[in-house]
């Protein structure tokens, strides 16, 4: 017998057999799932076979688009509403997200304080901006202000935990150093964890204004600002060509905003990370000079 054919004839090493019926549990879970979802929707397959057909005459009645009627209707100006409302709500969401996002991070906060913010954010983020809209309609009235509360208010959820989560993963020398020399808390997240999360947390900004875009065009839909409200008032009348312009002009606008944020974003990480790490070496041989005298 050659060495080749005593290899072949070794049994291979195996997967344990509890990983293998773990594996098994999974799938079958997520097949149970999908399965007792797909019920629960009570959608027949009459009904899924006709669905692309029904979509394509829809689109037969958009085209084509109306777009010199809506731009006399002003369209152009309910875009840039929309845009306003990402906005200022992003501004609202990141200025109120930063100070709070210290408080959740497990490395510069105790616990005491750490869980409760936390739920903080997680009880923020469970409640959709159009259910936000919806109530602050009460408070507002209608028109874009209550848009863009609703959505400074979400995205002080998702901020504030992608921040404190930044904030997590930062090199600690800097922090060890503030407090050898006596420095206060405030003065370590200060010169110590801001410097290095920043690039990171901007970059999180401008992608949550991105998210917000989008969800500014939904609002309108409820009386809360934005382009929402000129689709629904031609979807109400049937009128689709103009219905389709105002679709086309919102896409265009939002992939143009995701392009130009997108570039913006990769340009920050790109450019800051390796400078960032330089002003963070130079910080903490200045603290340590500082230290030993």
């Amino acid at each position: 017998m050659t060495a080749d054919s005593h290899i072949s004839t070794e049994a291979r090493p195996q997967r344990p057999v509890a990983a293998r019926r773990w594996k098994w549990a999974i799938a079958t879970a997520i097949i149970g799932a999908t399965i007792w979802s797909v019920s629960g929707l009570d959608v027949s397959i009459e009904r899924v076979m006709s669905a692309p057909g029904d979509a394509w005459a829809i689109v037969r009645l958009m085209w084509t688009p109306a777009f010199s009627t809506e731009i006399k209707r002003g369209v152009l100006g309910k875009v840039l509403e929309s845009v306003y409302i990402a906005w200022i709500g992003t501004v609202i969401g990141a200025i109120i997200s930063l100070p709070l996002s210290f408080l959740a991070a497990s490395n510069v906060t105790p616990r005491v304080v750490r869980l409760p913010m936390r739920q903080l954010f997680n009880a923020i983020r469970s409640v959709p901006e159009l259910i936000v809209a919806v109530i602050l309609l009460g408070v507002t009235g209608l028109g874009p202000w209550a848009g863009a509360l609703a959505i400074g208010l979400h995205s002080v959820g998702t901020l504030g935990k992608l921040s404190s989560e930044a904030i997590e993963s930062i090199d600690a020398g800097p922090i060890e150093a503030v407090d050898a020399v006596g420095g206060r808390w405030v003065s370590a997240m200060r010169w110590a964890v801001l410097p290095q999360i920043l690039p990171v947390v901007v970059s999180y900004w401008l992608f949550r204004f991105e998210i917000n875009v989008r969800a500014s065009a939904v609002l309108g839909m409820i009386g809360a600002g934005g382009i929402g409200a000129e689709l629904v008032a031609q979807l109400n009348f049937r009128n689709f060509p103009e219905v389709g312009a105002v679709l086309l002009i919102t896409i265009v606008t939002v992939v143009t905003i995701d392009l130009l944020s997108s570039a913006l974003r990769r340009r920050i990480i790109q450019g800051g990370t390796g400078e960032d790490r330089s002003k963070s070496g130079e910080l903490i041989d200045d603290l340590t000079g500082i230290a030993l005298g």
